[in-house]
Protein backbone atom coordinates (compact mmCIF):
# COMPACT_ATOMS: atom_id res chain seq x y z
CA UNK A 1 0.00 0.00 0.00
CA UNK A 2 1.44 3.47 -1.17
CA UNK A 3 0.95 6.29 1.05
CA UNK A 4 -1.30 7.39 -1.56
CA UNK A 5 -3.84 4.83 0.14
CA UNK A 6 -2.93 5.49 3.54
CA UNK A 7 -6.06 7.21 5.84
CA UNK A 8 -4.35 10.83 5.90
CA UNK A 9 -4.44 10.99 9.85
CA UNK A 10 -2.89 7.28 10.18
CA UNK A 11 -0.10 8.81 7.78
CA UNK A 12 0.62 11.84 9.51
CA UNK A 13 0.10 9.65 13.03
CA UNK A 14 2.92 6.98 12.11
CA UNK A 15 5.13 10.02 10.41
CA UNK A 16 4.96 12.17 13.66
CA UNK A 17 5.62 9.00 15.68
CA UNK A 18 8.27 7.87 13.43
CA UNK A 19 10.16 11.32 13.74
CA UNK A 20 9.92 11.44 17.70
CA UNK A 21 13.07 8.66 17.34
CA UNK A 22 15.65 11.53 17.02
CA UNK A 23 17.90 9.01 14.85
CA UNK A 24 15.04 8.72 12.68
CA UNK A 25 14.71 12.08 12.08
CA UNK A 26 18.68 12.58 11.88
CA UNK A 27 19.02 9.74 8.94
CA UNK A 28 15.92 11.42 7.58
CA UNK A 29 17.53 14.83 7.39
CA UNK A 30 21.06 13.42 5.40
CA UNK A 31 19.06 11.30 3.27
CA UNK A 32 20.59 12.59 0.21
CA UNK A 33 24.20 12.55 1.72
CA UNK A 34 23.48 8.27 1.68
CA UNK A 35 23.13 8.42 -2.14
CA UNK A 36 21.39 5.00 -1.80
CA UNK A 37 19.81 3.74 -5.12
CA UNK A 38 16.19 2.59 -3.98
CA UNK A 39 16.97 3.44 -0.73
CA UNK A 40 14.64 2.80 2.62
CA UNK A 41 14.73 3.28 6.19
CA UNK A 42 12.72 0.37 7.39
CA UNK A 43 11.61 -2.23 10.42
CA UNK A 44 12.53 -2.14 13.44
CA UNK A 45 13.39 1.62 14.07
CA UNK A 46 10.28 2.53 12.87
CA UNK A 47 7.65 0.04 14.60
CA UNK A 48 9.58 -0.12 17.35
CA UNK A 49 9.40 3.40 17.68
CA UNK A 50 5.81 3.42 17.88
CA UNK A 51 4.87 0.26 19.74
CA UNK A 52 7.21 2.24 22.44
CA UNK A 53 5.10 5.27 22.87
CA UNK A 54 2.62 3.21 23.33
CA UNK A 55 4.00 1.53 26.76
CA UNK A 56 4.82 5.21 27.64
CA UNK A 57 8.99 4.49 26.41
CA UNK A 58 11.07 6.96 25.03
CA UNK A 59 10.59 5.97 21.18
CA UNK A 60 14.63 4.86 21.16
CA UNK A 61 14.55 2.49 23.78
CA UNK A 62 15.70 -0.97 23.26
CA UNK A 63 16.55 -0.28 19.19
CA UNK A 64 19.65 -2.17 18.72
CA UNK A 65 19.65 -1.16 15.06
CA UNK A 66 18.47 0.87 12.58
CA UNK A 67 17.67 -0.69 8.79
CA UNK A 68 18.63 0.68 5.29
CA UNK A 69 17.37 -1.23 2.70
CA UNK A 70 18.85 -0.59 -0.67
CA UNK A 71 19.36 -2.35 -4.09
CA UNK A 72 21.91 -2.48 -6.46
CA UNK A 73 21.55 -5.88 -8.98
CA UNK A 74 24.71 -4.40 -10.74
CA UNK A 75 27.49 -5.57 -7.94
CA UNK A 76 26.14 -8.39 -5.27
CA UNK A 77 29.27 -9.26 -3.87
CA UNK A 78 29.71 -8.58 -0.18
CA UNK A 79 32.67 -5.95 -0.61
CA UNK A 80 30.40 -3.46 -2.56
CA UNK A 81 28.01 -4.10 0.47
CA UNK A 82 31.12 -3.29 2.54
CA UNK A 83 31.46 0.05 0.49
CA UNK A 84 27.90 1.19 1.23
CA UNK A 85 28.11 0.27 4.32
CA UNK A 86 31.56 2.71 5.30
CA UNK A 87 29.99 6.01 3.18
CA UNK A 88 26.73 5.26 5.57
CA UNK A 89 28.96 5.09 8.81
CA UNK A 90 30.92 8.14 7.58
CA UNK A 91 27.62 9.80 7.46
CA UNK A 92 25.80 9.09 9.82
CA UNK A 93 28.75 7.28 12.65
CA UNK A 94 28.25 10.38 14.60
CA UNK A 95 24.77 9.59 15.95
CA UNK A 96 26.15 6.16 18.31
CA UNK A 97 23.97 3.94 16.80
CA UNK A 98 24.38 0.87 14.57
CA UNK A 99 23.37 1.29 11.32
CA UNK A 100 23.19 -1.79 8.42
CA UNK A 101 23.22 -0.87 5.46
CA UNK A 102 21.39 -3.61 3.33
CA UNK A 103 21.83 -4.54 -0.56
CA UNK A 104 18.62 -6.35 -1.31
CA UNK A 105 19.64 -7.58 -4.29
CA UNK A 106 21.63 -10.23 -2.70
CA UNK A 107 19.99 -11.26 0.37
CA UNK A 108 18.80 -14.74 -1.49
CA UNK A 109 22.57 -15.31 -1.58
CA UNK A 110 22.76 -15.64 2.60
CA UNK A 111 19.11 -15.85 3.73
CA UNK A 112 18.86 -19.78 3.54
CA UNK A 113 22.30 -20.07 5.50
CA UNK A 114 21.55 -17.68 7.85
CA UNK A 115 17.89 -18.61 8.61
CA UNK A 116 17.15 -22.26 7.32
CA UNK A 117 14.63 -21.44 4.25
CA UNK A 118 14.85 -20.51 0.80
CA UNK A 119 14.70 -16.73 -0.24
CA UNK A 120 13.45 -15.55 -4.03
CA UNK A 121 15.76 -13.31 -5.63
CA UNK A 122 14.17 -10.00 -5.28
CA UNK A 123 13.48 -7.59 -7.93
CA UNK A 124 13.56 -3.93 -5.82
CA UNK A 125 13.74 -3.26 -2.05
CA UNK A 126 10.33 -2.81 -1.45
CA UNK A 127 10.19 -6.89 -2.05
CA UNK A 128 12.42 -6.94 0.78
CA UNK A 129 10.01 -5.03 2.93
CA UNK A 130 7.31 -6.96 2.04
CA UNK A 131 8.74 -10.09 3.36
CA UNK A 132 9.30 -9.35 6.74
CA UNK A 133 8.17 -12.15 9.03
CA UNK A 134 5.29 -10.18 10.46
CA UNK A 135 3.13 -7.64 8.31
CA UNK A 136 2.89 -5.27 10.98
CA UNK A 137 6.24 -4.71 10.74
CA UNK A 138 6.27 -4.29 6.82
CA UNK A 139 7.28 -0.38 6.89
CA UNK A 140 9.75 1.57 5.33
CA UNK A 141 10.52 5.24 4.95
CA UNK A 142 12.35 7.81 2.90
CA UNK A 143 11.68 11.64 2.60
CA UNK A 144 8.24 12.11 1.47
CA UNK A 145 7.24 8.44 1.02
CA UNK A 146 5.83 5.73 2.91
CA UNK A 147 5.57 2.00 2.00
CA UNK A 148 3.71 -0.26 3.78
CA UNK A 149 2.11 -3.28 1.95
CA UNK A 150 -0.39 -3.85 4.35
CA UNK A 151 -1.34 -0.52 5.45
CA UNK A 152 -0.83 0.76 9.20
CA UNK A 153 -4.09 -0.46 11.21
CA UNK A 154 -1.97 -3.71 11.95
CA UNK A 155 0.73 -2.31 13.18
CA UNK A 156 -1.00 0.26 15.75
CA UNK A 157 -3.39 -2.67 16.57
CA UNK A 158 -0.30 -4.72 17.46
CA UNK A 159 -1.04 -7.50 15.50
CA UNK A 160 1.41 -10.47 15.09
CA UNK A 161 0.98 -12.66 12.01
CA UNK A 162 2.54 -14.82 9.88
CA UNK A 163 3.81 -13.48 6.95
CA UNK A 164 2.27 -15.54 3.71
CA UNK A 165 4.94 -14.63 1.89
CA UNK A 166 7.61 -16.02 4.29
CA UNK A 167 5.99 -18.92 5.37
CA UNK A 168 8.58 -20.17 8.48
CA UNK A 169 6.71 -20.91 11.49
CA UNK A 170 9.55 -21.23 13.59
CA UNK A 171 11.21 -17.94 12.30
CA UNK A 172 7.80 -15.98 12.79
CA UNK A 173 7.10 -17.99 16.39
CA UNK A 174 10.84 -16.71 17.92
CA UNK A 175 9.34 -13.26 16.49
CA UNK A 176 6.63 -12.91 18.01
CA UNK A 177 7.24 -14.16 21.36
CA UNK A 178 10.31 -12.04 21.19
CA UNK A 179 8.51 -9.10 20.32
CA UNK A 180 5.43 -9.99 22.49
CA UNK A 181 8.19 -10.09 25.62
CA UNK A 182 9.18 -6.49 25.09
CA UNK A 183 5.35 -5.11 24.38
CA UNK A 184 3.21 -7.70 26.18
CA UNK A 185 0.14 -5.82 24.54
CA UNK A 186 0.76 -7.24 21.51
CA UNK A 187 -1.18 -10.51 20.23
CA UNK A 188 -0.61 -13.12 17.79
CA UNK A 189 -3.01 -14.20 15.42
CA UNK A 190 -3.30 -16.35 12.58
CA UNK A 191 -2.07 -14.96 9.12
CA UNK A 192 -3.45 -12.04 7.45
CA UNK A 193 -4.35 -11.25 3.39
CA UNK A 194 -1.79 -10.69 0.93
CA UNK A 195 -0.18 -7.53 -0.29
CA UNK A 196 -2.76 -4.91 -1.18
CA UNK A 197 -2.68 -4.87 -5.20
CA UNK A 198 -1.09 -2.28 -6.81
CA UNK A 199 0.60 -1.84 -3.75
Amino acid sequence: MSDTLIPLPLRERFLADLLSNRHNRAILDRWEQLALPDGWLVAGCLFQSVWNLRMGRPPESDIKDYDLFYFDGQDLTREAEQRVQARVNEVLGDLGITIEAINQARVHLWYEEDFGHPYEALTCSRDGIERFLVPSTCVGVRPGEIYAPYGLELLYEGVLAMNPLTPHRDLFERKAASYQKRWPWLRIVEPVHEPASGA
